[in-house]
C-alpha cells in the first residue's frame, strides 16, 4: 500500500452573508477615510485549506493520507473533523500562539466579496521529518502552505528517491523565478489551473516544452472546461465530467488532486488519472463548502463509468 503525505494549509473558513448591496454603503468620494460596518446575517464556519481538504476527498477514495502541515490552538473542531473520517492527525503541529489560519468571506446580494484572511499557525513551519516512511512507497503532494515546508519537502523527496507532486496554486505570489524552477526540478507531476500555469511560465522564463525538462508531466485545470496532461511525448485532454448543478466551484481544484492521487497510488494510468481528478471535482462544486461532499467508493466507480466507461 502507498502512503500518502499531503503537504499544505489548514484552514477555518468563515463566511458571513450581508443582506444588502456593498454599493450602497460606500461612498466613492469618501474612500480615503472608509469606515464601514455590515451587519451579517449570521457566520457559518466550513473546515478548509488545502492539505484538508485533499486529504478528505482522498478519505472517501479509501486512502488514509497524512497531512502535514501546522494548526492553531483552535484545533480540537478540526481534529474531532479529520478523526470522525479516518484520517491521522499524528503529522499536524500545533502551534498553541496562534489560531489556525482562517479566512473570513462576507459576500453581499451581487455575489462581490470581501475576504480578511489570518495566516495564523500557517505562518510557521510543520516541520515534519519522514523518519519512518516507506520512501520507495511513499509520494507526497506539496500544496500550497507554509513556503518554508514547500521548499524543504522537495529537497527532502529530492535526496530520499521520494516521488513528490508541486502543487503551487496561490503561493505563486511568494516565489522568485529561480527558487520555482528549483522547486519544481525532479517532480513527478505539476498541477495547476491555466492562469497559474501563465504565471508559472512567465516567472521561470520556460515554456511548457522547457518546464517538462524539469518535471515528467504537467496536468492544467481548466475549470468547466476540463484538463489537459501534457507529457514530453504526448497531450491528453481530459474532458469534465456531468454534473448535478453546479452549486460551489471552490474546492473543486483540490477534489481534482485527490482523484489524480488515488489513480496514480493504485498503479493506473495518467490519463485515467485526469478523469477519476474530474468525477472527484463534480461531487466538490454540487456542494457549498470545501469538505461538504460525500460518496462512497462504489458510488465513485459507478459514477466514473457512466462518464467513460469501466474503471479498470
Amino acid at each position: 500500500m502507498m502512503n500518502i503525505y499531503i503537504s499544505g494549509s489548514m484552514a477555518y473558513d468563515r463566511i458571513m452573508d450581508f443582506p444588502g448591496k456593498f454599493a450602497d454603503h460606500i461612498l466613492p468620494d469618501k474612500i480615503h477615510i472608509l469606515n464601514v460596518c455590515f451587519n451579517v446575517n449570521g457566520l457559518i464556519e466550513k473546515f478548509g485549506g488545502t492539505a484538508g481538504n485533499i486529504a478528505y476527498t482522498l478519505s472517501l477514495l479509501n486512502e488514509k493520507p497524512l497531512i502535514i502541515a501546522a494548526i492553531g490552538k483552535d484545533y480540537q473542531s478540526y481534529f474531532d473533523w479529520l478523526i470522525k473520517n479516518n484520517m491521522p492527525v499524528e503529522g499536524i503541529k500545533i502551534v498553541q500562539n496562534e489560531f489556525t489560519a482562517g479566512a473570513y468571506i462576507t459576500t453581499d446580494m451581487s455575489d462581490n466579496q470581501i475576504t480578511g484572511f489570518n495566516p495564523g499557525a500557517m505562518k510557521y513551519p510543520s516541520e515534519y521529518r519522514f523518519e519512518d516512511a516507506d520512501f520507495e512507497n511513499s509520494i507526497v503532494l506539496i500544496a500550497p502552505g507554509n513556503l518554508q515546508d514547500m521548499i524543504e519537502y522537495a529537497v527532502i523527496c529530492r535526496e530520499n528517491g521520494i516521488r513528490y507532486v508541486c502543487d503551487p496554486g496561490q503561493s505563486l505570489s511568494k516565489w522568485d523565478g529561480k527558487a520555482l524552477r528549483d522547486w519544481i526540478d525532479g517532480s513527478m507531476l505539476l498541477i495547476s489551473n491555466d492562469y497559474e500555469m501563465e504565471l508559472v511560465m512567465k516567472m521561470t522564463g520556460m515554456d511548457k516544452s522547457g518546464l517538462l525538462e524539469l518535471t515528467k508531466r504537467i496536468v492544467t485545470t481548466l475549470g468547466e472546461k476540463g484538463s489537459v496532461i501534457l507529457s514530453p511525448d504526448d497531450e491528453a485532454y481530459i474532458p469534465p465530467a456531468k454534473v448535478n448543478g453546479v452549486l460551489d466551484p471552490t474546492g473543486a481544484g483540490d477534489a481534482y488532486r485527490a482523484g489524480l492521487l488515488k489513480a496514480v497510488v493504485t498503479g493506473r494510468d495518467i490519463e485515467t488519472a485526469g478523469r477519476m481528478g474530474t468525477i472527484a471535482a463534480a461531487y466538490a462544486i454540487e456542494k457549498y463548502g470545501t469538505q461538504e461532499h460525500h460518496f462512497t467508493y462504489e458510488d465513485f466507480t459507478a459514477r466514473y463509468r457512466d462518464n467513460f466507461g469501466n474503471l479498470e
